[in-house]
């Protein structure tokens, strides 16, 4: 019953939330426009339902010259790339707000497996192990909350075939409520590769 109506809520949802967000959404902007040259919104193709790709939208928080389609967290030293707006950004989050798009658009939901890139093609063979491609790609997940950018492969698809197995009204709250808490702490958050010592 949850899954046909999810779609509803979801589209729902994101709508209210674009239009209460708009003062912030602008105020970002803004600072983004001001602080480096480049488009405001960053666009990515991405991995979707079926695997059938999109593009995700995101803002900005990285320079122009920085390498394309590669995870930030496998960057050997992102900081020289990240912008000081965009550091801001990253670590609460709010660069991914305009995925808001995506979901009223219906190539995302609140919540699901994070869209892999297209070319991590690893993580969608693990993830074809538990049926994790055969859902909408959220802008939080089980997976999320439990690691994100920390997690091996095999773990962080593992996650996301639980999810699919619990998927429910509650469980997805229990992911929306786990990702407020998440991001107040940072968890999980890595930017670029562990420095040798």
């Amino acid at each position: 019953m949850y899954l046909s109506i999810k779609r509803i809520l979801d589209f729902t949802l994101a709508s209210i939330l674009s239009i209460l967000l708009s003062p912030i959404l602008l105020c970002i902007v803004i600072a983004i426009k001001l602080e480096s040259r480049g488009p405001v919104f960053f666009k990515q193709k991405r991995i979707g339902k079926h695997k059938e790709y999109f593009m995700i939208y995101k803002f900005r928080t990285m320079r122009v010259d920085t390498p394309a389609d590669m995870p930030t967290h496998l960057l050997e030293y992102p900081e020289r790339y990240i912008t000081k707006t965009g550091k801001i950004l990253r670590r609460t989050s709010l660069d991914e707000l305009p995925q808001l798009i995506n979901i009223v658009k219906g190539e995302m939901s609140f919540v699901g497996p994070r869209p892999a890139l297209w070319n991590q093609y690893d993580l969608m063979e693990q993830r074809d192990l538990y049926d994790a491609n055969s859902v909408l790609p959220g802008l939080t997940g089980w997976a999320q909350i439990n690691g994100r950018d920390e997690l091996e492969i095999p773990l962080k698809a593992k996650l996301d075939g639980e999810y699919i197995s619990k998927q429910s009204f509650l469980f997805d709250c229990r992911c929306l409520i786990g990702t407020f808490f998440s991001v107040i702490k940072a968890d999980g958050y890595a930017e670029g590769r562990k420095k040798k010592r």
